[in-house]
């Protein structure tokens, strides 16, 4: 992932499954918005990233296909921190063979939910 948005914002996986993708971010000055909080884009980041991996993975990595975010929604519920490591934590909804459907919820080191986001992925074939 060098070179890339997930690297600029410090995203770094963590072990999971088929039905779980879970990843980690730093709130630094990369991810806070002016106040000092974590950005509500760095959040949605996040979340499509993670759903992003997780089709990925459920498609086995299959090079003749691509995974392309087409809808990413959320509601911010609470405040974050201002420092520390937030949480990503995607659960598989829906795993067609052309969509994949995504809840994530962005949680702080203290477990409280920051925010919760919906990610659709379509797989197609790469041209």
């Amino acid at each position: 992932m060098n070179g890339t948005m997930i690297e600029a914002l410090g995203i770094r996986f963590m072990p999971s499954d088929d039905e779980y993708a879970v990843a980690q971010m730093p709130i630094s000055s990369a991810t806070r918005q002016y106040i000092g909080i974590l950005h509500g884009g760095a959040s949605l980041t996040l979340a499509e990233t993670i759903a992003g991996v997780g089709s990925l993975h459920l498609i086995n990595y299959d090079e003749t296909l691509a995974v392309c975010g087409t809808e990413v929604s959320g509601s911010h519920v609470a405040m974050s921190a201002t420092d520390g490591i937030v949480y990503g934590k995607a659960k598989l909804i829906h795993a067609g063979k052309s969509t994949h459907v995504w809840s994530v919820d962005v949680v702080g080191e203290d477990g409280q939910i920051i925010s919760v986001e919906r990610v659709t992925n379509r797989i197609v074939k790469r041209k």
